[in-house]
């Protein structure tokens, strides 16, 4: 069947503007004019008139924890009670009340930010979580999803003791000899190996969750980290497949495989999984490793001090044989690699790594590629280029960051952070939102992209770096299209591709660049068929 959209202000991404398309089954047929699209009708065509409407293809969001974004759909949303730790337990207790849980049972929030807090400046602790229960174990991830804090109880039930042995690439915080609840980095997984763990059918629940939200986005393609939030990945992977085998799937999503330790790496790809295995709605992807923390706790592993604080450099998560180790066997074994990177001296180790492993098992086409590419100096970006990087970049990042980064890395590191333009000019920078951490919010991101602005008007950092509309509508389309290799796939809005498309209420390019976010989104398709209707 043949559905023949008219009357449009289509942006195909590729080949500029056109006023119409046809849509033959879950593929695009023709991009062009109306009076050549309505010539492809038969007597079963539907032909829809889109009003002036805005349309381009699908957004894809290149780096995001779509699972962790299901999971924490469920918890108390602690992002809009970051105006002072006191109004963070206040949410906690109501969010107790409200869902009624009993005494025992597990509470958990994601979202505070202390830099955000009015009434003290630092982590909550375990004795701030105990004016909220003593009897409920209770434990909650800041924003960043770098650092975590539990209660007395919680710290009772899993175990923990302050005489534990140190966490390589971890930090667990000791005050008068005691666990004040603080975990950070790898120590993270002293709490999430320990907590409950869903069912294979809970899994699918909240993956399924995401899906619908991320629709409403006009997202219809991600690349997302989603192997490590459970202590058991086959149990993950089995989630997606059932979904997949039931028709379940409104995101086609792109797997970033995250390990941690060779040997589960080498299982992996023993069991035939590898970058390309899948179908059109799962598919695995690169390995995803971390390679240090975040710039708002300070666990970003810097070249220097912490311009706010000397005496920290931030957590270097692996040895530089450890990376190499990794990187060399993935990308030996034909794998496609994805390390996460904020602090420059990160950077460093994982070009190291790349140009070691290229070096001994040279590749042509390996899109190996840094995951939010933050703070940079000159020699890094010229990298990106030589060694043809993908840079995986995060524009709305800038709606915080901007009032941090020149207190945190100091003026001159600064000045040569979050680098959007030079990325762009030089590899295939593609966008994403790293949700839970930011919600994903592609047209804010791509107000921040162009604005270089925080959404409440600060800035503009460095505004040379901005990006013009097309290219931040570039960079969530088929940048990130050529991050996971489909670019002749979807992406644009052209003869062939999947008819990934989405429908907003007005043209990007003629919005006032700060009111890019206020746009609607009023439908979103997947292959030809609507997943979402405003």
């Amino acid at each position: 069947m043949k559905t023949i959209y008219i009357n449009g202000e289509v942006y195909t991404v590729t080949q500029g503007f056109c006023e119409a398309f046809v849509v033959q089954d879950d593929q695009f047929l023709y991009a062009g004019t109306n009076e050549e699209a309505l010539r492809h009708a038969d007597e079963a065509s539907a032909v829809i008139d889109l009003k002036n409407k805005f349309v381009t293809a699908g957004f894809n969001d290149s780096h995001m924890h779509v699972l962790n974004f299901g999971y924490t759909l469920n918890m108390a949303n602690l992002a809009n009670a970051t105006t002072s730790l006191s109004d963070v337990l206040e949410c906690l207790k109501t969010y107790i009340e409200k869902n009624h849980i009993p005494e025992g049972n597990w509470v958990k929030g994601r979202g505070w930010n202390h830099d955000f807090f009015s009434d003290v400046h630092r982590f909550p602790t375990r004795y701030d979580l105990d004016l909220v229960s003593t009897q409920h174990p209770i434990l909650i991830t800041r924003a960043c999803g770098h650092v975590l804090v539990c209660n007395s109880k919680a710290i009772e039930l899993l175990g923990l003791t302050p005489d534990m042995e140190p966490v390589v690439g971890g930090e667990f915080e000791v005050v008068d000899n005691q666990l004040n609840g603080v975990f950070k980095e790898n120590a993270l997984n002293l709490i999430y190996s320990k907590v409950p763990q869903p069912t294979v059918e809970e899994i699918k629940t909240m993956l399924v969750k995401a899906f619908h939200a991320l629709n409403t986005y006009g997202i219809t393609s991600a690349q997302s980290d989603d192997l490590i939030v459970f202590e058991n990945y086959k149990d993950i992977l089995q989630a997606f497949k059932e979904l997949d085998e039931e028709n379940k799937m409104t995101i086609k999503l792109y797997e970033q495989s995250h390990f941690t330790k060779l040997d589960t790496l080498k299982e992996f790809l023993n069991d035939g999984y590898n970058t390309g295995i899948g179908t059109e709605y799962f598919k695995i992807g690169p390995l995803k490793l971390m390679a240090d923390g975040s710039l708002g706790a300070r666990t970003a592993l810097m070249s220097v001090p912490y311009a706010d604080d000397p005496s920290r450099t931030g957590v270097q998560v692996f040895t530089q044989d450890e990376l190499n180790e990794m990187v060399d066997y993935a990308s030996s074994h034909g794998m496609q690699v994805a390390i996460h990177s904020i602090g420059d001296k990160s950077a460093d180790m994982i070009i190291e790594a790349y140009e070691r492993t290229l070096t001994r098992h040279p590749r042509t086409d390996h899109r190996h590629g840094i995951v939010h590419c933050q703070i940079t100096r000159p020699d890094i970006l010229d990298k990106f280029k030589e060694l043809e990087l993908q840079a995986y970049i995060q524009s709305i990042f800038l709606d915080y960051d901007i009032m941090i980064v020149e207190d945190r890395v100091g003026h001159e590191r600064a000045q040569t952070s979050y680098a959007f333009k030079t990325l762009f000019d030089v590899s295939h920078a593609s966008n994403g939102s790293d949700c839970p951490v930011e919600l994903p919010d592609v047209l804010k991101g791509m107000q921040c992209a162009v604005t270089r602005c925080s959404t409440h008007g600060q800035g503009p950092y460095i505004p040379d770096q901005a990006l013009n509309v097309e290219e931040a509508i570039q960079s969530f389309t088929i940048h990130g299209a050529y991050a996971s290799f489909e670019e002749n796939l979807k992406g644009s809005i052209e003869a062939g591709k999947a008819a990934d498309f989405v429908v907003l209420e007005q043209s990007p390019f003629k919005t006032d660049a700060f009111k890019i976010k206020d746009i609607k989104v009023l439908a979103t398709y997947l292959n030809g068929r609507c997943i979402y209707k405003s």
